[in-house]
């Protein structure tokens, strides 16, 4: 266990690329960071970081230790997941990348129902873009995925698709909010606060107004859906989000969301899923139900 203690310092280093941050992370001075790294590269007999002025880098060593490191600390967290299921206990760590959607509202009440029958696991989310993601589960540091519009898939093992028709989002008491469903023109009469073109729902939005060649009245940009979400609360502004990252129920902050006619803007997807060819520890996999059968029920 030792072996594997060093093999996460040297991981914690290599991501943050400072001895002294990563010392911070784990709790321990960085002086003895140091000289445990230092011992096991004497050991080793090749040197894996390179030191410089502002921190330190792997080196071409040092990322062949990595890369295999981090494969042996997810074989040794699913072998602990299924020694402790053997004693009728389910255990283990769930670390999930995600889109910025899945964040205020879906996954809090699944972590939170999942951890309500199986108390002793832990979790790890992270907010990251459609490439990020996909990095993620191939360098490890991510057990589960779960984007929209994902980039390329090519290291994604998908698990379940499901539909995501992008959503208006307006004030209560705004023209459009007594509608069912609005069209995308109408959506363009009134100002508009935009997602960053970074992030997908943009995408699907600009080529929409391409095709109709319409003129967008853009007056506020932002990443951050909540922000976009709250601003429509101050203002006849429309902004746009998916499904999943929504409230269920009726809304107590004054503002609604209309679908939009899916003649007008095409329906993204999201994707669950985990890097091929990897097994998945046993509370991974049972959270990975869990979100599967969610998710079907809500959108398929």
């Amino acid at each position: 266990m030792r072996f594997q203690t060093t093999l996460k310092y040297i991981d914690a280093v290599a991501r943050t690329g400072s001895i002294r941050r990563a010392a911070d992370t784990l709790s321990i001075t960085s002086t003895a960071l140091n000289r445990r790294i230092l011992a096991f590269e004497e050991e080793l007999g090749a040197e894996l970081f390179e030191r410089m002025s502002t921190g330190v880098r792997l080196s071409a060593a040092g990322e062949l230790l990595v890369q295999s490191a981090r494969g042996q600390i997810g074989e040794m967290d699913r072998l602990k997941a299924q020694l402790a299921d053997l004693k009728g206990e389910r255990r283990g760590h769930v670390s999930i990348a995600c889109s910025q959607a899945m964040l205020p509202y879906f996954f809090p009440e699944q972590i939170a129902a999942y951890r309500a029958q199986h108390p002793l696991v832990t979790f790890n989310v992270m907010q990251r873009d459609r490439a990020a993601a996909e990095e993620a589960l191939v360098d490890h540091s991510a057990d589960l995925a779960l984007v929209f519009e994902p980039a390329q898939l090519s290291d994604f093992d998908v698990l379940l698709a499901v539909d995501q028709p992008v959503h208006a989002v307006m004030a209560a008491g705004h023209p459009l909010a007594r509608q069912e469903v609005v069209r995308l023109r109408e959506c363009f009469g009134y100002p508009l606060i935009m997602p960053a073109r970074n992030i997908s729902v943009r995408g699907l939005i600009d080529a929409a107004a391409r095709r109709s060649s319409a003129r967008m009245k853009v007056m506020v940009e932002s990443d951050n859906f909540e922000f976009m979400r709250n601003l429509t609360r101050s203002e006849e502004i429309i902004a746009f989000q998916i499904p999943v990252g929504l409230p269920s129920g009726d809304w107590e902050d004054g503002t609604v969301s209309r679908p939009i006619d899916r003649r007008d803007l095409a329906v993204g997807r999201i994707y669950l899923g985990h890097l091929k060819g990897r097994v998945m520890p046993v509370a991974v996999a049972g959270f990975a139900r869990q979100i599967q059968q969610v998710l079907a029920e809500r959108y398929e």
